[in-house]
């Protein structure tokens, strides 16, 4: 399959700041996920793939053209920025119907469009409220709609489904899946591993603006499963569970967190552990408040990367 999106030895800098290094890559269609720690570079790398800035060395490629001042590729490319900028006063509505205008349709065109968006993001009811009106949902929402509204064949999405609660970010997630089906090519960005997960198994990691990996995504869990895994557990007889698991073979070590009633564990096997942890608490008839894992999140897999 031929690349959609190509870079050759992009980088960007500000100052004596590097924000990009020496990235080349070939994106294909699909969803792809740039995933990153905030501040890696992934907004700088998204920014000069829209045209948006200039490279200080290498060329951004979109089907053999150069991206930069390339005004006929800018109608095939949907973009959503991390931040917003909106105008406060206008209506939603009066939002999406000025950028299709911009993209050149006509006024009856533009209206069809502009409904069309706010249906798929579910905002038609609040179509006539101004933007100032929203939550940070509602405004994440429509910065998605006014990225698809053009029907652009190239979507870019920087943080897509930050603000959004867990039934808006599945509705969006499916939404994106549904794009991939159609052909088009996808590139979400996100610090969070779990939802890139959720759409795609091809990804690239960027770190302080250079590319550690391309491909499966796979390959960074198991990354994650080759050095010891933290799991934190609140619950109401910690002491009882510290204890238990000081009797596993997998387990290295066990704390209390600074959070009342909370045993931190670190494991080496990731897998075993949560396999075995139900009937374990079942067992035991330890009532959960929570578990989480601090460090399975891609500031964790990163650190681990980079060694520190």
């Amino acid at each position: 399959m031929s690349a959609v999106i190509e870079t050759r030895k992009l980088s960007k800098w500000y100052g004596n700041v590097l924000g990009l290094s020496d990235v080349s890559l070939r994106v294909e269609p699909g969803i792809t996920g740039l995933l990153g720690p905030n501040g890696a570079g992934k907004s700088t790398f998204l920014k000069l793939v829209t045209g948006q800035l200039k490279p200080s060395i290498g060329r951004v490629l979109i089907d053999g053209q150069a991206v930069r001042n390339n005004t006929a590729l800018f109608g095939r490319v949907g973009f959503c920025p991390e931040y917003d900028a909106f105008y406060e006063r206008v209506t939603g509505r009066q939002f999406l119907t000025a950028m299709l205008r911009l993209c050149g349709f006509d006024p009856a065109e533009t209206t069809a469009r502009a409904e069309a968006a706010l249906d798929l993001v579910e905002l038609r009811a609040d179509q006539d409220r101004p933007v100032r009106s929203y939550s940070r949902g509602m405004r994440q929402r429509l910065k998605f709609a006014q990225a698809v509204a053009h029907d652009p064949d190239i979507i870019i999405l920087d943080e897509p489904l930050n603000g959004l609660d867990p039934l808006g970010k599945r509705k969006v997630i499916r939404l994106i899946r549904d794009y991939r089906t159609e052909g088009r090519t996808i590139i979400v960005s996100s610090h969070v591993l779990p939802e890139i997960e959720a759409l795609t198994k091809e990804i690239i990691l960027i770190h302080q603006g250079k590319i550690l990996a391309t491909g499966d995504i796979h390959k960074v869990r198991d990354l994650i499963d080759t050095h010891p895994h933290i799991v934190s557990i609140t619950c109401d007889r910690p002491r009882d569970l510290a204890l238990r698991f000081l009797k596993e073979d997998d387990v290295l070590s066990v704390n209390f967190g600074a959070a009342p009633r909370t045993v931190v564990v670190e494991t080496g096997n990731r897998d075993r552990f949560f396999g075995r942890l139900p009937g374990l608490l079942v067992e035991l008839g330890i009532s959960v408040e929570e578990i989480t894992s601090p460090d399975d999140n891609l500031q964790a897999v990163f650190d681990y990367l980079v060694g520190k």
